[in-house]
């Protein structure tokens, strides 16, 4: 038996704005924590002792515009050998599963993962999976893990398990996410538990489940993934056909279909302290508090507030006479909720797009394959940006349509090329780049390299970029 990790890293989490943002989404994010909770994802089930079976290296599941965001977190925690199967648009979880079946072995069982949610008792967590896989290489079923319900939690989906044979109980139902009656109901009964997206499941046996109950989302994924091409650890279907694929999660698309189809499915428990982290009260719940039942994260001064969360990135954030509430402050947006409405978040990030605001897409600080930039000032005809460029890095060959700028190195050392001209900038010198004007930037030095850069013109949008070449196989337009 061989199986593999699969790892489902391509949602958005926008009731965690303004912290989460679409381009920089919930799962890269650290809360409390040293790792982010993609990064721990990873590293959840590295090296399962399973007798007679091989563990593949992991498989990350990811958007196309986070594939260098996902690379770096890799790299900084070791596991840059993992392979990163990239969607160029969002078509929710169950193509993203059926492009990993049709590109694997048959006899692969995988472990489906979100990218996004906790587990405090990792030893357990472990010995749940190995149940399941266990169980999925034996039966050919699919096995779900259920969470062992810690309330009348009105925010899950619900699994209705049956009798259970060491640990083991086959699904009788789902439920979809229920009122508090109903809720109280479901924890009195004993018998239901909390859905987390947790799947283990054979290919062949996944892909035979889809046929039978979405044969549209098979043919079309299928097709995209017939012409997937690779790219060093980049695995990419194409992109026009995978516009094709209808949008569908692996629930809805199959799971919640298999009790009484024929298509064998079963149920594992966990009791391993699991959240989804789905919105800023879980976060509260999930983190540990001060003695007024607190969590204050940054330059935070509080008096008498009690049960809030309250999360500051840049500035001094005071909290007077607060109780249940949520502050989160970053360099472009604060938000100030009560924690009982903590879902209605979303109804923010959509009011941003539907306005076509930048605050639902990026941070004001923007990570780039080469390092990043921060957006210091901006006015109709001008912009200010504090830009570090790794060692080794280069940002693409490229011009401005509509802009010309100046660069100001802060600290290490530049090597700049305008037009025909090649020159090294030190410490506190600086150059100009004319409007139209063919150019580069590098860093040649060991040590990150610092710059200011003041863009002037009559258009000063990030889309303004044509790039000639470039070292990590953007277009112009692309992120």
């Amino acid at each position: 038996m061989q199986f593999q990790h699969l790892i489902l890293a391509g949602g958005s989490g926008t009731r965690l704005w303004p912290l989460s943002r679409s381009g920089f989404p919930k799962q890269f994010l650290s809360f409390g924590e040293k790792e982010s909770l993609f990064q721990q994802t990873v590293n959840r089930l590295q090296d399962l002792d399973i007798q007679g079976a091989t563990q593949l290296p992991a498989m990350v599941i990811a958007n196309e515009e986070h594939r260098f965001l996902a690379n770096e977190q890799l790299r900084e925690i070791g596991q840059s050998h993992v392979d990163l199967l990239l969607e160029p648009v969002g078509r929710n979880t169950a193509p993203a599963l059926t492009l990993s079946a049709l590109r694997a072995d048959p006899d692969t069982v995988f472990i489906v993962t979100p990218a996004d949610q906790t587990i405090s008792d990792k030893k357990v967590f472990r010995e749940t999976i190995q149940i399941a896989i266990n169980e999925a290489n034996k039966s050919n079923a699919i096995v779900v893990l259920g969470i062992v319900p810690e309330s009348a939690h009105t925010g899950y989906g619900y699994i209705e398990s049956g009798k259970s044979n060491s640990g083991i109980g086959e699904v009788v139902s789902f439920k979809e996410k229920p009122d508090l009656a109903v809720a109280t109901k479901y924890l009195t009964k004993g018998n239901y538990y909390w859905n987390a997206g947790i799947f283990v499941v054979r290919a062949s046996v996944w892909l035979a489940a889809l046929r039978q109950f979405r044969n549209d989302i098979y043919e079309a994924t299928y097709a995209a993934a017939s012409k997937l091409k690779v790219d060093g650890n980049f695995h990419r279907p194409d992109k026009g056909l995978f516009l094709d694929i209808p949008a569908e999660s692996i629930d809805y698309a199959v799971i919640e279909k298999c009790p009484g189809s024929g298509t064998p499915i079963s149920m594992v428990s966990l009791d391993a302290g699991w959240s989804d982290l789905g919105a800023w009260d879980s976060v509260w719940e999930n983190t540990v508090k001060d003695n007024s039942n607190n969590v204050l994260i940054g330059d935070v001064l509080s008096f008498d507030t009690t049960n809030s969360y309250v999360h500051s990135l840049n500035s001094l954030v005071g909290v007077v006479g607060l109780d249940n509430i949520i502050v989160i402050e970053t360099a472009d947006a604060v938000l100030v909720a009560n924690k009982s409405r903590s879902q209605d978040v979303k109804q923010i990030v959509d009011r941003l797009k539907i306005n076509k605001r930048d605050e639902s897409l990026l941070h004001r600080k923007v990570c780039r394959p080469w390092g990043w930039y921060d957006s210091l000032d901006e006015e109709e005809k001008f912009k200010v940006k504090r830009i570090l460029v790794k060692p080794g890095a280069s940002l693409s060959l490229q011009k401005h349509h509509h802009r010309a700028e100046h660069w100001i190195v802060v600290s290490g050392v530049a090597e700049v090329i305008c037009g025909d001209e090649t020159m090294m900038l030190q410490e506190n010198q600086s150059t100009y780049i004319p409007q139209g004007q063919v150019h580069r930037l590098s860093n040649p030095g060991s040590l990150p390299l610092e710059l200011i850069e003041v863009q002037s013109g009559s258009y000063l949008g990030e889309d303004d970029i044509v790039r000639l070449e470039d070292s990590y196989g953007r277009t112009s337009g692309d992120s």
